[in-house]
């Protein structure tokens, strides 16, 4: 094995340092390497150089252990990245990666130093600024949680723990609080801003259930740019900037994926976007219209609520007379409970619902819609009933001094005509106000009704969107329902952990005048924040869902363990190694060495292809039976459903030509 220093790696990271600002010009960007394949060199070379014998990669010399699972008929693409030894699961949500998942890992990570790299680049106003990489710990101190008023309520999801000093610590989901009080530290003026740091980092959840292997784990790998500017204005630009590198970025993937409108959550502020792939196993539902631009996460996303024929033309059509003859076959009620588990909630909605897709269909309710109205809606809980009975028949609950009283909060959806809240409102015996189980409703309970939203006067729009319902953004678009999973999020964060962490910069009085109104009068200016994160781990799941078949994996160029594998047939192994190193002979000015790796393992011929399509090499050279006459291999590639015999001359023009398609 050759010295370490020799690492491609190393050196570029010392010409680096020596040379910082050549390394960022455009000559050593997309312009040298095709598709920043540099990038991508650094990465696996340094990462896989244990493979290497005489110069050339060999899988015999990698660990991969791809035996003693047996392939099942319906197993998913989790199963697959473990059966072709990408990873193995240590304990219950948390996964040890193995060589090929670390080369995978590597890559993706190498791509996205390569954009944060080139952050500043579309800034015309601040062409120089780039992301700094820096390495927070993942041990966070559960005071400064505390201050930012996000530990309560994250509650059950963090990781806490003490010290032998009974000092509190928590495992970092996120680095907000710890960036900001680094930054607060160490910048003092407002001529130091702007700021854009990140990170790619191990980060913990205590997930409830973790399941589909990467995509809902306990441990997880993530990149967060942190954005610090000194006006609003300024940190809205920044927005858009990162919003376009990420584009970029995942354009670069070559894969379909959708960018929605979001909310900000418990991360804070009041503008974000997500990234998504379009997949079964995605546990977000995106909402996009067929019309206009609009696409939103669920949470987010708002449809027009059909007008009921009783507020449109005063008339009560057939159906709400059966409503109001058998209430309880056409109405239905949801109920939940407050958080403090006071406040029972009625949800009113509709038995059946119409759309443009569907004549009849029954609805679901929107429990983001219902928290919108009331925030304290604990939606955790199954059985509501048994919180509040417990509540409500514990001894001298209701008299005691001080004591929130006991709510019953009715929620009627806009699409009920005004004459059934009216039965609702006044307590109609056909109306189950009260679960059966409720034998003498209690008299001391305080009854409230809502049903027009408090801050747009607009009837309550609570049930899930479906397919075909109408666009609230365009006049005539019908709106579609898919599943993704979220593998980006941006956030406009603003002061929102700047003002509680006292994360200021001063500003001369005469400065800020010149600034404009965007400064305070005061010396001292909260920052104007921006975080952006791309869950790293997950998108290795993401894609692996997403493009493998029934024989296996298939990677994007830019993220296969290698580009390229070599399996000779038998007896053809010195072959194989001719082709190799006429495929790494330079093809021309500004070209770059493929990835690829020889499988000249002893495994017969049909056992290493049935590996190397369970693996998902973009590209599959055989040297095949018609090598020894004609000098002629196979170049295969599955996911283009391309197979094609090309003379040994012929062959690096072909397999690059491939492989840029990819």
């Amino acid at each position: 094995m050759r010295s370490l220093t020799s690492s491609p790696y190393l050196k570029a990271t010392e010409a680096v340092r020596q040379h910082p600002r050549s390394f960022f010009q455009e000559n050593i960007g997309h312009a040298k390497c095709h598709n920043g394949s540099l990038f991508r060199g650094l990465s696996s070379h340094s990462s896989g150089y244990e493979a290497k014998v005489d110069g050339r990669a060999r899988l015999s010399k990698l660990w991969v252990p791809t035996g003693g699972i047996a392939a099942s008929s319906a197993e998913d693409p989790h199963v697959k990245l473990v059966r072709a030894g990408f990873l193995r699961q240590a304990h219950s949500g948390i996964f040890h990666m193995l060589p090929l998942g670390r080369r995978v890992q590597d890559k993706l990570e190498a791509l996205i130093d390569k954009y944060m790299f080139q952050l500043g680049k579309w800034n015309i106003l601040l062409p120089n600024v780039c992301a700094s990489k820096v390495a927070l710990s993942s041990i966070s101190s559960q005071e400064l949680w505390t201050k930012s008023g996000r530990l309560e309520k994250a509650g059950s999801e963090l990781f806490q723990f003490r010290d032998r000093k009974n000092v509190r610590y928590l495992l970092s989901p996120t680095h907000e609080e710890e960036i900001t009080s680094l930054v607060s530290t160490a910048v003092k003026s407002y001529k130091e801003l702007p700021i854009r740091l990140y990170q790619i980092s191990r980060k913990y959840r205590d997930e409830r259930r973790p399941r589909h292997g990467l995509l809902r784990s306990r441990e997880f790998i993530m990149k967060d740019l942190y954005t610090f500017d000194l006006t609003s204005s300024k940190a809205l630009a920044t927005y858009d900037q990162v919003r376009e590198v990420y584009a970029r970025l995942f354009d670069e993937l070559k894969l379909p994926y959708l960018v929605a409108e979001a909310d900000s959550g418990n991360m804070g502020g009041n503008l974000s976007h997500e990234f998504h792939f379009p997949t079964s196993k995605g546990e977000d539902h995106i909402i996009s219209c067929s019309s206009c631009d609009y696409v939103a996460n669920e949470e987010l996303a708002k449809s027009t609520v059909p007008v009921p024929s009783s507020r449109a033309d005063g008339s009560i059509s057939r159906s709400m007379n059966r409503v109001l003859d058998q209430p309880e076959a056409k109405m239905r009620v949801w109920r939940g409970i407050s958080r403090d588990r006071r406040t029972l909630v009625n949800v009113w909605y509709p038995s059946t619902i119409f759309s443009v897709l569907s004549p009849a269909m029954i609805p679901e309710v929107n429990l983001h819609a219902v928290k919108t109205i009331f925030s304290d809606l604990d939606a955790s809980v199954e059985d509501p009933l048994l919180f509040w009975n417990t509540i409500k028949n514990t001894p001298g609950e209701d008299k005691s001094a001080g004591t929130v009283p006991m709510r019953l909060l009715n929620l009627v959806d806009g699409r009920l005509p005004d004459i059934a809240w009216s039965k609702i409102s006044t307590k109609e015996s056909r109306i189950p106000i009260w679960p059966t189980s409720i034998e003498v409703p209690p008299p001391e309970v305080d009854i409230l009704w809502i049903s027009k939203d408090p801050s747009t006067h607009q009837p309550l729009n609570l049930l899930r969107i479906v397919d075909g319902d109408p666009c609230s953004r365009c006049s005539n678009g019908n709106l579609r329902v898919q599943r993704a999973i979220e593998l980006g999020h941006t956030f406009h964060l603003g002061t929102r952990y700047s003002d509680t962490l006292s994360a200021t910069v001063n500003v001369p009085t005469e400065s800020s005048n010149a600034l404009g109104n965007e400064v305070s009068a005061s010396n001292d200016v909260p920052m104007q924040m921006g975080c952006h994160g791309i869950g790293v781990s997950r998108m290795i799941g993401a894609v692996a869902d997403t493009l493998a078949d029934d024989k296996g994996l298939n990677w994007p160029r830019v993220m296969a363990p290698f580009e390229v594998v070599i399996v000779p047939g038998k007896g053809l192994d010195e072959a194989a190694l001719q082709v190799y190193d006429v495929l790494q002979a330079p093809t021309g000015p500004g070209t770059c060495q493929l990835d690829m790796i020889l499988d000249d393992r002893v495994e017969s011929f049909p056992w290493k292809m049935q590996d190397a399509d369970l693996v998902g090499y973009p590209v599959i050279i055989v040297v095949g039976r018609r090598w020894k006459a004609e000098n002629i291999c196979e170049v295969q590639c599955r996911r283009l459903k391309f197979r094609q015999e090309v003379p040994l001359g012929e062959l690096p023009e072909l397999v690059r030509s491939v492989l840029a398609r990819l």
